[in-house]
């Protein structure tokens, strides 16, 4: 265990120590560049691909979407089954033809 003269010693070594801080010859501007730096605003880099994605853009896509979808929907609903289902049957050749020949 320390005995008190060691820790008084020390203690004064330390003090001496600080006694020997001199002052420091720094820029007159140094705290002006250094708050520069700091607090300098950072460019902002808009990506490359998508910077003509603004609000009014996305805006102007969803009306657009909405309507396509709508306009997709009415047509949908003014056909009726039997009408797709004789198209899809044409389109792939799966009609039965109504009358028969045997001439053909």
């Amino acid at each position: 265990m320390e005995t008190q003269k060691d820790i008084q010693e020390k203690v004064q070594k330390a003090f001496s120590s600080l006694e020997s801080i001199e002052e420091t010859k720094i820029s007159p501007f140094f705290k002006d560049k250094t708050m520069n730096r700091l607090f300098a605003e950072k460019k902002v880099s808009q990506p490359k691909f998508w910077f003509w994605l603004t609000p009014q853009v996305q805006l102007v896509m969803l009306i657009t979407f909405i309507v396509l979808n709508a306009f997709a929907f009415m047509n949908v609903k003014s056909t009726t089954y039997d009408e797709n289902v004789n198209q899809f049957a044409e389109s792939y050749g799966l009609s039965i033809e109504s009358d028969f020949s045997t001439l053909n």
